[in-house]
């Protein structure tokens, strides 16, 4: 009984659960009045919207069971565009019609228990009306639980399938069921959109996390009533609202607001009939996209002969932009792409072979075909190219444009990949690499579009590298790149093989084929993190690799955003770290990531943040030399918006020029982020090729002798040296584009080009062409964004998002050249410099740039929506004429004015509500986002619209409707006017910027709204009031005719009048311009006042002679002619402080000592030790010559005070030496302009410049003299002002000593500045104070001499300065600043004597000799190339190889030995085939060369390859150009210097100059020892015999360990894996020592194989270490000898 009770309980709950559900029975027709409406805009009400609206109703019928039939009657679409909610929908009559048939047409759909199953419709319904049916099924979608009143499932809809909220009541009273739905749009299992233009951006998970930039809801309220039928839906009424603003939408957001409403209206008896047609499977209740993607939202095109339309738009844009860019050219170029879209292969064939013989055309074609972004636009561009109808350059260009804006599908792949085989791309390695290249790129834009993206596709270049092997290189490097573009997951199997120490197949591999096998990882941990983790990580930790790829390897572990765990795991590893080089990359690269703001990096910064409290902060004190790592970001969390920047520096040797570079730029914009742009340099030969002087002769007696010598070292190994000399890569949005590599076959190619006769035609051909005259066009469209998102709506109309940004540039160019006199017709090109040339030139380069920004509905009939629009146009015309004549020092440049150009930058950005239809275009709707302003009147309103309809008449529709608004509006946006002009009446132009603005800040105060509305900006050059301007000439002449083209002359008879009088007529023009003439006499005694003033100024300036010595007061005129009492208190002032300034020069340790004690309270003791150590002695004594008539004085500032007051303007009695005019030919042919003129006084040593106004009236200018009073001073006078009378200065440039270093001091003295300068150097110092302590430049407030600044700079060595740098209140100094050239004094100075000839290598041996690595011995203290010193015991009489160039080349070896009976060092150098000995002999130092002893020296070799000299008390060879800048010898130490170049390239005692000093001790065979004995041992040259006549009587050897060790639980005997020196055969040791070497250990009882010699050893594990003897002397028994 139970049972039947429950079963009965469960089957009425079923009943009841059916009857919620809406039924429809059979035979009956339930009629419904549908109401649906799609609207876009800003929330508030009074701004403009855009919308379109349905009206129909609707019947529904049984058809079969669970089939049944939908059908729209007498439907009608509205649109609207205007002020909500003011204005309303108004009918779209002919769009209504045109789609009357499709919208009637009965579809059918499956329905059960309330859920949507198939839907079917006949072929003839387009998807966009299915759609909109998809729309009304949407309402019926119910999903209705049997026991639940509240919950949440995921629900299939219009949108997708997403996250769906149920909520079901009961009205008992009305016996009804309610029921609310709401959908959570953005928790989607399945979102529909169609992403394009997005493939390069990451979805930025962190940004969105702290704001959104789209939202979207949906919520609907039903209404059902349970009938004796079943249930029956009564009303349905949905909202759906989508916020989205570029910007984080918590600031200001635009929306689309869908709105449906189904109203039961009543049940028909009869049931409606479906058509005839067949009915197919179309799909489900979800969205489809169809066409709508061929149609861009900017505009709406009716397109009925596309072939005539692409003609004639074609035909637009090259008639229109020959000039000049016409200003709608984006627009159309936009068109002409949809138009292309449209366009079958046969259209475009068509097109192509009517115009390919028209060059425009032609290029028109090439340039918009990439951007059609279709498989048919590449097909048609790879068989052109294949035809031999394009060039290469033409092909190369179009491909890459093609292959980056193509939509990727399989198709336009595998067009990609059958261009691999064709001879002419294999046979052009541009097109090959650009071919390669973009098959990667495809590969990885369809992944990114398709998840599951099959492997297939890249495996035809896993197989192209596997063929590839290391006599490849080239080819395996090429494919690598592929694959690092393509970035899919199942490549790593295939990189794996080329990384190192992992793959089989890379320990042939050079150097570069590991680091691109490491890139290549970069772009598949976009996709698979952990994966590239693990191998990145396994390659950081193996220390055995080279240090470049483990800081590649590095840098795409934090690409991964490494955990907490790593990150420390990171840190914990660089505490033992070996490579200082990598231990200074990650540090720095940890520390800039800890500055991090971007929301992406921001778990990795704070995991940085806590591993740099385990790392010790000695690592940021590496030099420069060390990689280094740099982060930088900038992000706006308001504004979603942000950019970041990172730039690796990686280094394997201390060398002034770096293994690679790398920079790379990242932007995030609206929740994504996308790598712009990167570039990588290589510079692995580049240094070595710049800086050596001579290339190194291949030798094969010398390879031969120095491989010998190196032979003995047990298993030496050589350094591979560099192939290219550099190589550059460069990647756009993640993807590598080019790549090129620069070696010695591309210089010799670009050497012989451009030597070479094809050269020489072409520059002649272009020579005749100029002479000829010429006219050249250009222009450029180009497509820079097209950005698109589409997003279906609850009502089945697809809301678009997009972003396009097109620009068109032209330019044109006419260029005519004349030559005089004229040239023959077997001219050659020198005779042009004898001859007078002239050019004219006409340039007028323009560009016009649109953006489009849209939102609302976008289909193939009609759009609603709202669009941003900014278009910037800009004209920068020029017409420019230029004389040049070398013989007579002329140059001359004419700029001419232009006719009609008045405005060279315009931009103007509005905001409008567009409602438009394919069928009547002539009737769309624009409106202005933002209503008229109250202060516009009405007349305004009225002119501005029609400007408005005007300008948009040809870019949006032939005769659009533009909706003027409501002026009534109670708030009105405030409208923003500014107008700024900046005038030269010298020049005659006038430059005026204007801003108008009006915006929707004044309904809400958010970024998104001051952006929304009119905005206007222009720039306009106009002619200045006054004579009109012929033209602007700049002229310089020099020589002799000089003094002819001088228009203002300036000499002494200026100075007859009194300054003071020009100031009062000054004054009283500016008094009478401003209209004051009841005040004219009280301005004129003030004036007067000021006349008398200014007058004692000028005086007592042009006195400064008489008051800097008491013996001179009498010998300047100017000082006499003062006769005024204040004129004479003034000059008394002004002496009084000049003899104290002229004193205090003369003597600058009284005034140091004087300043230092006056501040001593203020300095600590040191600092002033230090400043007072600081004293500025001059090494020289001036003597003047008096047959020069200079007059012999007491000071070098009278000497300079005489000179220039015999002849304050040399214009008197020199001519100008050159002559530069800057003027404007005015019509009436006024002068006006600037005059400069240099004059030389040769006599005197003098160089005066005057720089003057050309206007009769002006007499402010610019005087700057200066003498050379000696060979070890120079003195300058700069003043400026009215007669150069205002403001003086003057500059002392002198040479000296501090303590005994040579130095130089400029020093600067003034008695009145300006006080905008006053200002300036206020700030300047407070800046300087302010950061020095970050340059470590240490800083005293010292109140030095008044009006006088100091900078002394002493040469501490050839390598470092001392500089001093003192200000009235500051003292500032640093001492050891380091510089990168090598100073020429002392020793150095006589190294550049071979140079002396030749400036350049005198320049690069400086610099050479600067960063060059030094090692020295003494006694038995070493100190290596990385300035670490050791200690160590050398055997006797055994060569040991100090420092040699360890790569293949083998260009110089230096060996030592040591008699360590006498203690004397023996020295060979091995330079090229050159043998040199350095030997002690008789308490001196002597040479052999070759074997022959040098009997004077210097020594220069005979074919310049290195030189010998004496150098303090030993003798110097020198040999930079082999690498060897220095090997120096005397009785008590060895130094050898090697060049910058060679580091990392050396082996031997001193190291290999990589400044690794954690990797000293490296034997030969590269293994890393840690005893300085044994490594020094391992680097001697063992004898082969106790006969040896050498005396070396020692050999290297492994040695077993005499006690038995118990390793691992088990006895063993152990063998040395580090050489030890034993003595030879029959040999007795008399020297021992005790060496701590390592041991491999093999069982007790087994064999160890050492019949293969030291190499089976020396290459064994190292188990333990111990001691053991090493031998250092050896004596051979009789019978041996």
């Amino acid at each position: 009984m139970r049972v039947i009770l429950l079963a009965l309980t469960v089957a009425l709950a079923a009943c009841h659960q059916t009857h919620l559900a809406p039924q429809f029975a059979d035979g009956k027709t339930y009629v419904y009045k549908y109401e649906a409406f799609v609207m876009g805009g800003l929330p508030e009400e009074g701004l403009a919207r855009t919308g379109v609206k349905l009206l129909s109703n609707i019947w529904i019928s049984a058809e079969a069971e669970n089939t049944y039939t939908l059908k729209l009657v007498d439907p009608e679409i509205l649109e609207f565009s205007g002020f909500w909610p003011k204005d309303d929908f108004s009918p779209a009559t002919k769009i209504t019609s045109a789609l009357a048939a499709q919208l009637t047409t009965p579809i059918k759909f499956e329905y059960s228990n309330g859920v949507v199953g198939k839907v079917f419709a006949p072929a003839g319904v387009s998807e966009t009306v299915l759609n909109i049916y998809r729309g009304v099924l949407n309402i019926f979608q119910l999903n209705i639980k049997k026991t639940q009143n509240v919950y949440e499932l995921q629900e299939p809809g219009t949108q997708g399938v997403c996250k769906t909220h149920y909520l079901l009541s009961e009205d008992a009273q009305d016996e009804l069921i309610l029921l609310t739905k709401s959908k959570d749009l953005n928790k989607c299992q399945k979102r529909i959109m169609k992403d394009i233009g997005l493939t390069y951006t990451e979805r930025c998970v962190e940004c969105e996390a702290r704001g959104n930039n789209l939202k979207a809801a949906a919520a609907s309220n039903y209404i059902i009533k349970e009938t004796s039928t079943g249930a029956l839906l009564l009303n349905a009424s949905g909202i759906e609202i989508i916020q989205f603003s570029p910007l984080n939408i918590l600031n200001g957001a635009a929306q689309m607001e869908a709105r449906q409403n189904l109203t039961f209206l009543e049940i028909k008896e009869t049931r409606s009939v479906a058509t005839s047609a067949e009915y197919l499977h179309r799909g489900s209740v979800q969205y489809e996209f169809g066409n709508e993607l061929l149609q861009t939202p900017i505009q709406l095109l009716r397109i009925s002969n596309v072939e005539a339309q692409v003609i004639e738009v074609l035909n637009h844009l090259v008639n229109f932009n020959v000039e000049k860019v016409h200003e709608d050219a984006p627009l159309k170029f936009l068109e002409l792409i949809q138009l292309l879209r449209v366009a079958r292969h046969e259209s475009i064939e068509a097109i192509w072979n009517q115009f390919k013989a028209k060059a425009d055309h032609r290029h028109w074609i090439l340039n918009v075909i990439p951007a059609v972004g279709t498989s048919a636009a590449l097909r048609f561009i790879k068989e052109k190219f294949l035809a031999d109808e394009l060039t290469v350059a033409e092909s190369t260009q179009a491909l890459i444009a093609s292959i980056h804006m193509v939509t990727a599908d399989l198709e336009a792949i595998q067009l990609i990949q059958s261009m691999f085989t064709e001879n002419k791309v294999q046979e052009n390695p541009i097109l090959r690499e650009v071919v390669m290249l973009g098959y990667g790129t495809l590969v990885s834009k369809y992944c990114a579009e398709n998840p599951a993206c099959p492997a297939e596709l890249v495996r035809p270049i896993h197989e192209l590298a596997v063929q590839a092997d290391k006599t490849d290189i080239e080819g395996l490097l090429i494919a690598l790149k592929v694959l690092g573009n393509a970035g899919h997951p199942s490549s790593l199997k295939t990189i794996t093989k080329f990384l190192p120490g992992i793959g089989s197949a890379a320990a042939d591999l050079p150097l570069r084929a590991h680091v691109e096998a490491v890139q290549a990882m970069r772009n598949i941990a976009k996709r698979e993190p952990k994966m590239i983790q693990d191998m990145a990580l396994q390659l950081f930790m193996d220390k055995d690799l080279h240090s470049e790829v483990r800081m590649v390897a590095a840098i795409v572990l934090f690409e991964t955003k490494l955990p907490m765990g790593l990150v420390i795991t990171l840190a914990n590893n660089l505490l033992t770290e070996r490579s200082l080089q990598v231990s200074s990359f990650v540090y720095s690269y940890m520390k800039s990531m800890t500055r991090n703001t971007s929301p992406d990096m921001a778990s990795v910064a704070s995991a940085c943040n806590v591993a740099l409290r385990i790392l010790s902060p000695k690592f940021n004190r590496l030099s420069y030399r060390f990689s280094r790592s740099l982060y930088v970001d900038a992000y706006h969390d308001p504004w979603m918006m942000g950019a970041a920047a990172s730039a690796f520096y990686i280094n394997d040797a201390a060398t002034v020029l770096p293994r690679s570079i790398v920079a790379k730029a990242r932007s995030y914009l609206a929740g994504a982020y996308a790598d712009v742009v990167e570039l990588g340099v290589r510079t692995e030969g580049m240094q070595e090729g710049l800086l050596k002087i001579k290339e190194v002769s291949e030798n094969a007696d010398r390879m031969t002798k120095m491989r010998q010598v190196m032979k003995a070292l047990s298993e030496w190994r050589a350094t591979p040296s560099s192939q290219p000399l550099a190589s550059i890569y460069v990647k756009v949005f993640g993807q590598e584009v080019a790549f090129a590599n620069i070696d010695k076959a591309v210089i010799n190619q670009l050497i012989q080009l451009a030597s070479g006769p094809a050269m020489k035609t072409y520059g002649r051909e272009s020579l005749d062409a100029l002479l000829a005259g010429v006219t050249l066009q250009y222009a450029k469209p180009l497509l820079l964004s097209e950005v698109r998102r589409i997003i279906p709506t609850s009502v089945g109309l697809p809301m678009e998002l997009s972003l396009y940004t097109a620009a068109v540039a032209a330019a044109s160019a006419e260029f005519k050249a004349t030559v005089s006199p004229p040239l023959p017709a077997d001219y050659h090109v020198a005779q042009l410099l004898k001859s007078d040339i002239s050019m004219s030139t006409t340039i007028s380069p323009s560009v016009s740039t649109h953006v489009y920004a849209v939102m609302g509905v976008n289909t193939a009939f009609n759009q609603a929506v709202l669009m941003s629009r900014a278009k910037v146009h800009t004209t920068i015309p020029a017409k420019i004429e230029a004389r040049i004549d070398i013989t007579e020092g002329n140059f001359k440049l004419q700029l001419l004015p232009l006719e009609g150009v008045s405005k060279i930058a315009t931009a103007r950005v509005e905001t409008f509500a567009i409602a438009r239809n394919v069928e009547d275009l002539t009737a769309a709707k624009i409106t202005l986002m933002i209503p008229s302003a109250v202060e516009v009147s009405r007349e305004n309103i009225s002119s501005k619209i029609s400007r408005i309809a005007s300008s948009l008449s040809s870019s949006l529709s032939a005769s659009s409707e533009i909706l003027q608004g409501d002026a009534q509006s109670k708030l009105r946006p405030k409208a923003l006017q500014k107008r700024m002009c900046v005038e030269s009446l010298t020049f005659g132009i006038k430059a005026c910027s204007e801003l108008e603005s009006r915006n929707a800040t004044f309904m809400k105060d958010c970024p998104l709204y001051s952006m929304i509305g009119e905005h206007s900006f222009l720039v306009e050059i106009s002619p200045a009031a006054g004579p009109a301007i012929e033209r602007i000439e700049i002229e310089i002449q020099v020589g002799e005719q000089a003094a002819e083209k001088i228009i203002k002359v300036i000499n002494m008879s200026e100075e007859d009048e009194p300054l003071g009088d020009k100031n009062v007529l000054l004054k009283l023009k500016k008094i009478l311009a401003l209209g004051l003439k009841n005040r004219t006499s009280s301005s004129s005694s003030s004036s007067a006042n000021t006349s008398s003033s200014r007058s004692s100024k000028s005086s007592s300036a042009s006195s400064k002679s008489s008051s800097s010595s008491s013996s001179s007061s009498s010998s300047s005129s100017s000082s006499s002619s003062s006769s005024s009492s204040s004129s004479s208190s003034s000059s008394s002032r002004r002496s009084s402080l000049s003899s104290s300034s002229s004193s205090s020069s003369n003597s600058s340790s009284s005034s140091s000592s004087s300043s230092s004690s006056s501040s001593s309270s203020r300095i600590p003791y040191r600092t002033k030790q230090q400043l007072n150590a600081w004293n500025f002695t001059k090494d020289h004594i001036h003597q003047h010559d008096l047959s020069r008539e200079r007059v012999n004085g007491s000071s070098s500032a009278y000497s300079f005070e005489t000179i220039y007051n015999k002849a304050k303007y040399l214009s008197d009695t020199i001519d100008p030496a050159v002559t530069i005019l800057i003027r404007a030919v005015r019509a009436d042919h006024q002068v006006q302009g600037y005059q400069v003129a240099a004059y030389v006084d040769r006599a005197n040593e003098r160089l005066q410049i005057v720089f003057a106004s050309l206007e009769e009236n002006n007499h402010w200018r610019i005087c700057a003299d200066g003498v050379k009073l000696s060979d070890y001073k120079i003195m300058a006078k700069l003043a400026w002002g009215l007669q150069c009378k205002e403001y003086e200065t003057e500059i002392t440039a002198e040479t000296g000593r501090i303590g005994k270093d040579a130095a130089v001091r400029m020093k600067i003295t003034w008695e009145k500045l300006p006080e905008s300068m006053k200002r300036f150097a206020k700030r300047l110092s407070e800046l300087l104070s302010r950061y020095t302590k970050d340059f470590g430049i240490t800083q005293a407030k010292v109140q030095n001499v008044r009006n006088e600044i100091k900078l002394s700079v002493a040469a501490a060595s050839e390598k470092t300065l001392n500089v001093v740098l003192k200000t009235p209140k500051r003292t500032f100094y640093k001492l050891g600043v380091a510089i990168p050239i090598s100073l020429p004094i002392g020793d150095a100075a006589a190294e550049l004597t071979p140079y002396e000839n030749n400036l350049a290598d005198q320049l690069i041996y400086m610099l050479t000799k600067a960063n060059a690595a030094e090692c020295s011995m003494v006694k038995d203290t070493l100190t290596t190339f990385n300035n670490r010193e050791h200690r160590i015991e050398m055997p006797h009489s055994c060569f040991q190889v100090m420092a040699q160039d360890c790569t293949e080349e083998l260009k110089f070896i230096v060996l030592l030995k040591r008699d360590q009976t006498k203690k004397e060092n023996w020295i060979y150098v091995k330079i090229d085939n050159v043998e040199v000995d350095l030997y002690p002999k008789d308490s001196d130092i002597k040479v052999k060369v070759n074997g022959v002893e040098l009997s004077q020296l210097p020594y220069d070799q005979p074919e310049g390859k290195f030189q010998i000299r004496k150098s303090s008390e030993g003798i110097a060879v020198l040999a930079p150009q082999f690498g060897l800048q220095e090997v120096y010898v005397d009785l008590a130490s060895v130094k050898v210097q090697i060049v910058d170049w060679m580091r990392s390239k050396t082996c031997g005692l001193c190291g290999a100059a990589d400044g690794e000093v954690r990797q000293e001790f490296k034997t030969p065979n590269k293994r890393l020892t840690e005893n300085a004995v044994s490594f020094a041992h391992s680097w001697v040259l063992p004898g082969k015999s106790c006969r040896d006549a050498s005396e070396c009587y020692m050999n290297l050897e492994s040695v077993k360990l005499e006690k038995q060790v118990v390793l691992y639980g088990q006895k063993s005997k152990c063998y040395s894996v580090e050489p030890v020196l034993r003595c030879l055969p029959n040999c007795v040791a008399v020297r021992k020592t005790t060496v701590n070497v390592a041991f491999h250990c093999v069982p007790a009882a087994s064999n160890l194989n050492r019949s293969q010699g030291l190499s089976s050893i020396f290459e064994k594990s190292a188990d333990i270490r111990d001691t053991t003897e090493a031998h250092l002397a050896c004596r051979c028994t009789p019978q041996c000898a």
